[in-house]
């Protein structure tokens, strides 16, 4: 995936559990979007994701309310929104990127974490 400046960014290899998500963890990998209610570029990432995570077996999307979670937030250094994150199946980050992504990147940055 690429960031806002179109640049791909590999994370410092944080590491989430599902209890910070409030959701399961994928068997192979999940998409982590962070979001904000008037987030137009949200709407169509959440798509996106939703979509790559029906196509591809043991892919979860979990879609996280940025202002609701700002501990989690702060501690990720998130700046924007959308934000996704690429988690391998042990929940660590993999890949980052800022901005709506393309299916074709996610699928791409999903062959990390599998």
């Amino acid at each position: 995936m690429r960031n806002e400046q179109g640049q791909s960014e590999t994370d410092g290899g944080e590491r989430l559990e599902s209890a910070q998500l409030g959701a399961e963890l994928g068997a192979r990998a999940t998409l982590v979007q962070f979001s904000s209610a008037f987030c137009q570029p949200c709407r169509a990432t959440r798509r996106v994701l939703a979509e790559v995570a029906q196509m591809v077996d043991g892919v979860a999307h979990v879609d996280i309310d940025a202002e609701a979670q700002l501990d989690l937030v702060r501690m990720l250094d998130i700046v924007r929104t959308p934000t996704v994150l690429v988690l391998d199946a042990d929940g660590r980050v993999v890949r980052r990127a800022a901005g709506q992504p393309r299916t074709a990147d996610v699928i791409a940055a999903l062959g990390e974490a599998v």
